[in-house]
């Protein structure tokens, strides 16, 4: 099932390789650098996945998760980071039914949460 998803990432050439991974799967991809770019994209157009980073200098991926829910609730949501326990600790609100993928990952894992994620 091919997607629209829209990625949110500060480390250019992680960022690169998930473009790569998700355009051979059959997605569509815009990439953004930082949050706030990608919250003006949000605030365009549709996308059918947010996939961002969540710490990001500026805007970060929990505050831009915040926004994009509020803009579309039904976009799915899934977060990528080094920090997973620090980010998502001490009570901070992440829209329903986020998912987050803890780097390391392999690029497959990433196309298989896609997939799971968008079959939801």
């Amino acid at each position: 099932m091919m997607a629209k998803i829209i990625l949110a990432e500060d480390d250019n050439s992680l960022r690169g390789f998930l473009v790569n991974a998700l355009k051979k799967a059959g997605h569509i991809v815009k990439d953004y650098d930082d949050g706030e770019t990608a919250l003006e994209a949000l605030q365009e157009e549709v996308f059918d996945l947010l996939l961002t980073d969540i710490v990001m200098p500026g805007l970060d991926g929990i505050e831009l998760a915040r926004k994009a829910a509020e803009l579309d609730p039904a976009m799915k949501i899934v977060f990528i980071t080094g920090f997973a326990a620090v980010a998502l600790s001490n009570g901070s609100s992440t829209p329903a039914g986020a998912k987050v993928l803890s780097k390391p990952f392999h690029l497959r894992e990433l196309v298989d949460e896609v997939e799971r994620v968008m079959a939801a």
